[in-house]
């Protein structure tokens, strides 16, 4: 038996999504395969897995997902996997272009661009927005960083040099600082550029590692930046992996448009990854 699969990535923010519907794997269980796939020298490779699947009776969604990181730990939402998502959904015929998606974090809309590769998505609604943390870091350093859970808990730095930080160093220790504690949070280091762009690194919990994207990351460094007059209400966005993400702020919510690419699909010996 083998396991059909869709490699999916978002600005460089890469994932592993499989219908569900088919597989029918059991929850208790999906921990497990998350970190067996997306094991990169190992299995298939990947920031984190997302199964699809029908929506409760009950639910406003078209379909909801299941969402892991790398390490196995389930995320409440995450920017650019919804982006993948609901691109894949589309393809399959799980929903129409414009549709909504069921995640931990609430109900997600979505708008998939059928003529082009960007799909829009409404995150969450911003919360405990907090300004002005000073903190030290294991090192004696001392730095003031900012907060919003954007649909997961993000810290927010910003250094004239974003490039050149540290931030090998400085995530793990913003990431697991007891002032975030116990859930701890995504660290992003957020240089403000004169055309009030965003040049954006994060540190991504439950990967434990910079990714080269995070979508979350993208809209609470807007979020922060304009609370602080850094920036307008259009924010164009440059991650690590020099690709381009626009966020919107519209009153109260906020909005995350970028490309969702299809890299591959194929078809998993699960005996090889230990399944």
């Amino acid at each position: 038996m083998t396991i059909p699969f869709y490699k999916m990535q978002g600005s460089g923010n890469d994932f592993i999504l499989v219908d569900n519907n088919r597989l029918k794997i059991e929850r208790q269980a999906m921990d497990d395969w998350a970190r067996k796939l997306c094991a990169r020298s190992f299995g298939i490779g990947a920031d984190g897995l997302i199964f699809l699947e029908s929506p409760p009776a009950e639910s406003e969604a078209d379909y909801c997902w299941h969402f892991y990181n790398s390490d196995g730990s389930r995320a409440e939402m995450c920017g650019n996997g919804s982006r993948c998502a609901a691109r894949l959904a589309y393809e399959l015929g799980l929903a129409p272009a414009g549709h909504i998606i069921g995640t931990d974090a609430g109900a997600i809309k979505a708008e998939v661009d059928p003529a082009g590769k960007e799909v829009k998505v409404q995150l969450t609604k911003p919360r405990d927005l907090k300004l002005d943390i000073p903190i030290s870091l294991d090192s004696g350093r001392k730095i003031t960083v900012h907060f919003v859970n954007t649909g997961v808990p993000h810290v927010v730095y910003f250094s004239p040099r974003a490039f050149t930080e540290n931030l090998e160093e400085m995530g793990p220790a913003i990431r697991y600082h007891p002032r975030f504690a116990p859930a701890g949070a995504n660290v992003n280091c957020v240089e403000i550029r004169k055309d009030e762009s965003i040049f954006l690194r994060t540190y991504e919990r439950g990967v434990e590692d910079e990714t080269l994207a995070c979508g979350t990351g993208a809209a609470a460094a807007a979020v922060i930046a304009n609370a602080l007059g850094h920036c307008g209400q259009k924010v164009p966005v440059v991650t690590t992996s020099r690709e381009h993400l626009e966020i919107s702020l519209e009153k109260d919510d906020v909005f995350l448009r970028g490309q969702a690419i299809l890299v591959y699909t194929g078809e998993l010996n699960p005996e090889a990854v230990g399944l």
